[in-house]
């Protein structure tokens, strides 16, 4: 399988590249990035073909159905490393709250979050095909709690590779910032940044062009690349957890195979949601999917109005920070699909141009049988945390964006709904203690300790570890020095 370019063919670039081409350089043609030229498909009879198979094998097969262009060996140890998530044989459980809402949970890896679904066996991959090719890479990425963890995790100490992670300074967890600051390995370089998280995305993706910064690479035989979800090496891996989660209903029970589903997806940079409708398109019964957004709801406005507009929008600091995101990047590749390519690059440079687009009558109709949505405000993702610990259900404040969504979008209740946790309760304990307490306790040690001892529950060893380790990594710079700390750190 072969991709191409969501914004069109700027006459430099190959018409289309492989998949290691294109997790190796996600950025194409007129700033824009990489889609599969075509979507595999699969029938019932591959579902009822997997119904019994473990993760690692509806992993495999699926990867193979995109025939990427990776050694087997190399992919059965990329997949491997599932085994080390809580439980092996399940490192995906999904979890039944109310009758007809189920919690597919994420969050087993060594993070604690979601993005080690993907960035786990990406980071594998990745390494693999630079070690073929006896090349180096600088990965960038930047987060807004949960990808930076996660990318360090899966790229440290790994050969031929390095990592710079931007991440919004006083605008993750404590337990987030803590688990990218106390990286010690010497290929690994995390910046804090006075701005926000579309301030550091910004920044990767305008270093992900610059011609300067190559050549400044390439004086060190360095190449580029990215972990954020521009990267379509994370989005394959997306794809995955969506299918097997439905198969996990069909196990428990809780529908037959062929019954459509509701997805309900906490939104943020959109490549849960972008996994989310490939799986829906390859042939998983998906009824709709549903977005869930924070206060920072520009994809409520998009979904239901057709309007991408950041003219008058800045960030606002919630209590689900990783979702506190305006430009979700993989919007991108929706557009790309149901548009074409000339359409897209239309709408996204009238986006960077004019922070603004609009959507015609017909594209927003084909937006809308696809997905709806809602947004969450702080108060009611407390009152959402509350009444499913209620019910002994114990969740992040990201999680609880989608029960409001379960409540307000979907059509026909008859219907399944699962709704994905990205990220344990661990992550964000302060707002949660809050939440179950009335107690606002100063520092997230002593809120972990309260949530343990309330729902009788253990702190894990990678969390409660963090408060002893020392501070590796101390830069904070402004957004224009992003770039000199970054060829510092090379040199």
């Amino acid at each position: 399988m072969n991709f191409i370019e969501t914004r069109g063919n700027d006459g430099q670039k190959p018409s289309s590249i492989t998949f290691s081409q294109a997790i190796l350089s996600p950025m194409s043609s007129f700033g824009g990035i990489y889609s599969p030229e075509s979507l595999p498909s699969f029938d019932q009879k591959f579902l009822l073909e997997h119904v019994d198979s473990g993760y690692k094998k509806l992993a495999k097969d699926i990867l193979n159905s995109f025939e990427v262009d990776i050694d087997e060996s190399v992919i059965d140890a990329a997949l491997a490393l599932y085994d080390e998530f809580d439980d092996p044989s399940n490192p995906v459980p999904v979890v039944k709250v109310y009758d007809d809402l189920y919690v597919s949970e994420l969050y087993h890896g060594p993070t604690r979050a979601f993005k080690d679904m993907a960035l786990q066996p990406f980071g594998k991959v990745l390494s693999a095909v630079a070690q073929e090719r006896d090349e180096k890479y600088l990965i960038l990425a930047a987060t807004s709690g949960d990808t930076g963890p996660a990318a360090l995790e899966t790229f440290k100490n790994r050969d031929n590779v390095q990592v710079a992670c931007l991440y919004p300074d006083g605008g993750t967890s404590d337990v987030q910032r803590l688990q990218m600051v106390t990286e010690d390995a010497e290929n690994l370089k995390v910046i804090g940044i006075h701005g926000d998280f579309d301030d550091a995305q910004s920044a990767l993706k305008t270093l992900l062009v610059s011609d300067k910064f190559k050549d400044a690479l390439q004086a060190h035989n360095i190449s580029l690349s990215a972990a954020n979800s521009v990267n379509f090496g994370r989005i394959i891996f997306q794809t995955i957890y969506h299918v097997y989660s439905y198969l996990e209903l069909v196990r428990q029970g809780a529908i037959e195979m062929g019954d459509q589903v509701y997805l309900n997806v906490p939104s943020g940079n959109f490549g849960n949601a972008l996994g989310g409708y490939y799986a829906m398109k390859m042939g998983l019964p998906v009824k709709q999917i549903h977005i869930a957004s924070n206060q920072n709801n520009i994809l409520t406005q998009f979904i239901t109005t057709g309007e991408y507009d950041l003219r008058e929008s800045k960030v606002i600091p919630t209590t689900s920070p990783a979702m506190d995101i305006l430009k979700s990047s993989n919007i991108e590749r929706i557009l790309f699909d149901l548009f074409g390519a000339e359409r897209t690059k239309e709408l996204m440079l009238q986006l960077d141009s004019d922070k603004y687009y609009k959507l015609n009558a017909d594209e927003l109709a084909q937006v809308q049988e696809i997905f709806a949505a809602d947004f969450c405000t702080d108060d009611e993702g407390l009152a959402y945390i509350k009444q499913a610990f209620e019910v002994n259900y114990l969740m992040c404040p990201h999680t609880a964006t989608c029960f409001k969504a379960y409540d307000t979008c979907r059509q026909d209740k008859s219907i399944k709904t699962i709704a994905y946790s990205t990220a344990e309760w661990t992550k964000f304990s302060p707002v949660i203690a809050y939440a179950l307490t009335g107690e606002k306790p100063e520092h997230d040690k002593e809120a972990l300790e309260m949530i343990a001892q309330k729902a009788g529950v253990q702190i894990p060893v990678q969390i409660a570890q963090l408060f002893d380790k020392a501070i590796a990594q101390k830069t904070v710079v402004n957004k224009e020095e992003i770039e000199q700390a970054i060829l510092d750190f090379l040199e």
